[in-house]
């Protein structure tokens, strides 16, 4: 008895040396901060991925700040990312708490903001990948089809509005995917309904933008009072956030109740095989699953598809060799996603389109749930961490030139070794790596190839038929896509476009 008293004690003594000795450490290095708001005063207002990159010439890949009394800690290469997120991930999967937008606008049972600790994780993880595997995802190869014969048609009918098409596509296909809703029109309803979640969400994000999150005592302020506009702000917040929510739900619910619906996820949950009926806890998770799926998946197909037409624009020897590619192996016919093996070139391009301009350039953060070491330093327990997915992109020790786009890069020459495919990094670490990477892959790659079989793509010509020379420039969010740019888009084939036949859907909206 007294032997098992004292190994504890010994345990325990050593449990608080190690702790201890933890806080003895240094903490990483970074920018000065002032005392009182830490390094707000240096927090870019754009782009903040380049800062955090030049931050780390001078104090190296793990970059401490803080804004206010959060500790923020960047990973600024694919080394310190993979030691901690990867390596350490049971310590660094759980998300930050953001008092704003998870407490006051509701978000916190979101699937992307959910605590890894929550019962719900591992229940949303196992729903998204039974919709989401690649055996799964075969089955949606014929929405993905059909949405991308109507891109082509609506980029020949109006090429100046190629992003509302590439909007158009994205949110179709996961919309059909999710709910079995048919989007008719480039400002459908659904569609409009969630590119201005996309707004508002990266509005609300901004890091240093409410002081509830670094005083989350504040959120105790009723609404009516005189220093307490968050407080209304936020309520206008939910309500939109709601809408996004159950609107669609609904729909497809309603739908699936008088036996005529589309097959999706939400109806394959909601009316499984065995016959189980979901208990409401269970419809809310389907709910929050539905809505994860346009969140994580339409976004960044955008982005890629629409960062693809800048690069084309300004690399015409790429486009060219791409389409000298899908003719000698595709022929006389659209290409599909399974002669993706068989176009390596386009393969390539496109892995290089997710390197040169990645759609999420730092990720989604994540928090340290306990006090860490690493190379000599100590981590403060609740620290929020970003690995520095564009840093890692553009890291020189992994892709010489990095600046440079250049597919070739993932096809050296024979006894070469290829670079590093950015798939293992820009759909992020450990147990937060994105659910639907693969599908999100698959329709980049069957758009790029269908639009690089059938048009051209130029820089655009102004009065007097001179080439403009567009402004490579990104927005500031969680997703960042390329500024609006002029392009020139011509038909290359219209023996592809005349071979097109769509059908017509139509949905009903009470």
């Amino acid at each position: 008895m007294w032997g098992l008293i004292v190994s504890i004690s010994v345990l325990c003594l050593v449990v608080v040396v190690f702790k201890i000795s933890f806080k003895r450490l240094p903490l990483p290095p970074g920018p000065e901060a002032k005392f009182w708001t830490g390094n707000v005063h240096q927090l870019p207002t754009t782009e903040p991925w380049l800062t955090y990159a030049k931050w780390s010439q001078n104090h190296g890949p793990v970059v401490f700040f803080r804004v206010h009394g959060r500790r923020m800690l960047i990973l600024n290469t694919l080394k310190v990312a993979l030691d901690l997120l990867e390596s350490r991930a049971s310590l660094y999967s759980d998300r930050p708490m953001a008092w704003m937008y998870k407490e006051l606008v509701g978000r916190k049972l979101a699937v992307f903001n959910i605590s890894v600790k929550h019962p719900r994780f591992k229940i949303y993880r196992k729903l998204l990948q039974s919709g989401l595997n690649q055996r799964a995802t075969r089955t949606y190869r014929a929405i993905q089809e059909e949405e991308t014969k109507i891109l082509l048609r609506g980029l020949a009918r109006s090429p100046e509005q190629f992003v509302s098409h590439i909007r158009r596509n994205a949110g179709a296909v996961i919309l059909k995917v999710a709910y079995g809703w048919t989007v008719a029109e480039n400002d459908d309803y659904f569609v409009s309904l969630m590119e201005e979640s996309f707004k508002v969400h990266a509005e609300i994000v901004k890091p240093g933008r409410w002081l509830v999150d670094t005083y989350p005592i504040l959120r105790f302020i009723p609404k009516w009072f005189p220093f307490a506009s968050f407080q209304r702000q936020a309520e206008i917040y939910r309500k939109e956030f709601s809408r996004i929510d159950t609107v669609p739900h609904a729909w497809a619910k309603e739908q699936i109740e008088s036996g005529h619906y589309v097959d999706s996820f939400t109806s394959l949950n909601l009316r499984p095989d065995d016959g189980h009926n979901p208990d409401p806890e269970e419809e809310d998770m389907i709910k929050w699953c539905s809505s994860a799926l346009y969140a994580g998946g339409a976004d960044t197909v955008v982005g890629v598809v629409t960062a693809f037409f800048l690069l084309m624009s300004l690399h015409p020897h790429v486009q060219r060799r791409a389409q000298a590619e899908i003719d000698r192996v595709v022929g006389n016919r659209l290409p599909s996603i399974d002669d993706e093996p068989h176009l390596p070139y386009v393969s390539a391009l496109l892995k290089e389109v997710l390197r040169w301009a990645p759609v999420s350039p730092l990720g989604l953060p994540h928090r340290l749930v306990e006090d860490d070491s690493y190379n000599g330093y100590w981590i403060p327990k609740g620290t929020t961490v970003y690995a520095n997915i564009w840093a890692i992109a553009h890291d020189p020790d992994l892709y010489p030139d990095p600046s440079r786009f250049d597919p070739e890069r993932f096809l050296p020459p024979q006894g070469a070794e290829p670079q590093l495919n950015p798939r293992k990094y820009v759909f992020g670490f450990g147990r937060r790596v994105c659910p639907g990477a693969h599908f999100a892959e698959m329709s980049a790659f069957l758009v790029i190839s269908n639009i690089i079989a059938t048009f051209n793509i130029s820089k655009a010509l102004d009065g007097t038929g001179r080439e403009i020379e567009p402004q490579v420039a990104f927005t500031t969010a969680v997703t960042s896509h390329v500024q609006p740019f002029p392009c020139r888009i011509t038909v290359r084939s219209p023996e592809l476009l005349g071979s097109l036949d769509l059908e017509n859907g139509t949905n009903t909206l009470t």
